[in-house]
């Protein structure tokens, strides 16, 4: 069993912001923590605004894992 903390990173929509913060959750601090995502209106896909940003920002594409 993990015995690490886990966080929620949740905003509307789950699809930019939420996603985007644990994107980097999980490049930076995955020894750490567990990080998911999530919204109280969830969007059928993530913004493409947001995938652009983590791949030119970090080269993580939503097939990406960390």
């Amino acid at each position: 069993m993990n015995n690490m903390p886990r966080v929620a990173f949740i905003c509307v929509h789950n699809s930019c912001r939420s996603q985007i913060a644990e994107a980097i959750a999980k490049l930076f601090a995955s020894d750490v923590f567990e990080s998911y995502s999530a919204g109280t209106e969830v969007k059928p896909q993530i913004n493409q605004d947001a995938v652009r940003i983590m791949k030119k920002r970090y080269g993580y594409g939503k097939n990406t894992t960390p």
